[in-house]
């Protein structure tokens, strides 16, 4: 195989690799009815002025299923912790002791569970577009090397039935991660 479809092949599989990571965090954040501390990446706290991460103004411990615990660095920051988990909406009420802010997931409802599995679909959906669109994006600058690199037809055949069959190795790790977390989300 030419070395200029083998380096396309390594882009679009690295390009691949950045969805997938991305898809897991998405799904990470969809709540399943346990205490995660990923249920909090991307909440964003006032630290002297500037956006700061959650995780980087305080320790984040789940002592048990249900609960969470964020003990701040300086205990003049949880004023400000509470605001921004009240403020990034998570449906979780923080519960200020004066020393930490404790967090308690409730149950989800059958109701909450399928609306939360269909988010899950979605954001799989979303995954799987995005792979897609790496196998296009792919298949495109492997066709033009026909031009630009006198790459031979057959080259370009044997490229592209490569990306088909890279794309649907990561269109099934999608699928899997989506699955497992439906069943995590239907699991009582």
């Amino acid at each position: 195989m030419n070395d200029l479809i083998k380096k396309q092949l390594a882009d679009a599989q690295a390009n691949m690799d950045k969805a997938i990571a991305h898809c897991e965090s998405e799904l990470t954040k969809i709540r399943a009815g346990k205490a995660s501390a990923g249920m909090l990446d991307g909440i964003m706290v006032d630290y002297y002025g500037s956006a700061t991460p959650l995780a980087q103004v305080g320790g984040i411990n789940t002592p048990d299923a249900r609960t969470l615990i964020i003990q701040p660095w300086e205990k003049n920051m949880l004023i400000p912790i509470e605001r921004a988990i009240m403020e990034a909406n998570i449906g979780i009420n923080p519960q200020n002791d004066g020393s930490v802010i404790r967090l308690v997931v409730p149950p989800l409802t059958e109701e909450r569970r399928k609306e939360l599995v269909k988010k899950v679909k979605e954001e799989a959906e979303r995954g799987r577009i995005t792979v897609r669109n790496i196998r296009k994006d792919a298949n495109e600058k492997i066709k033009k090397l026909k031009t630009s690199d006198n790459v031979s037809d057959d080259e370009i055949k044997v490229g592209e039935a490569e990306v088909q069959k890279i794309t649907d190795n990561y269109i099934v790790k999608v699928d899997k991660h989506a699955e497992a977390k439906e069943k995590d989300i239907m699991t009582i």
